[in-house]
């Protein structure tokens, strides 16, 4: 916990430490966020679901940790986070089937059509 702790202040002075120094990167994604999440075609939950596969098909702990607990917030079950995590899982493994088909073409080449 503490290492979620550590990540959760970090978050937090670095928002305000940007802000404070004018950082127009900083706030434009700020403001982004402000303007992506509420409820629209897709409810709020249901982005937090998106966002939190995606933070962990790159490997983004602070996003995961974000967006987990928005997620929570907005009445995710455990079930329904571990659901878009397996989607993550599964997007991360199904780009190497791509890389498989171009390897594939290789070994013909390399070694025959038969191969």
């Amino acid at each position: 916990m503490d290492e979620l702790q550590r990540i959760t202040r970090k978050r937090k002075e670095a928002y305000t430490w940007f802000l404070a120094h004018g950082s127009k990167g900083y706030e434009a994604v700020a403001q982004m966020e402000a303007d992506v999440y509420p409820d629209g075609a897709i409810s709020r939950k249901n982005k937090e679901l998106m966002a939190t596969a995606i933070a962990a098909l790159i490997n983004c702990q602070s996003c995961m940790q974000w967006h987990i607990e928005k997620a929570a917030e907005e009445g995710a079950t455990i079930a329904e986070i571990i659901e878009a995590i397996d989607v993550a899982i599964e997007f991360g493994a199904g780009p190497v089937t791509v890389a498989a088909r171009f390897a594939m073409d290789v070994i013909k080449d390399v070694y025959g059509e038969d191969a």
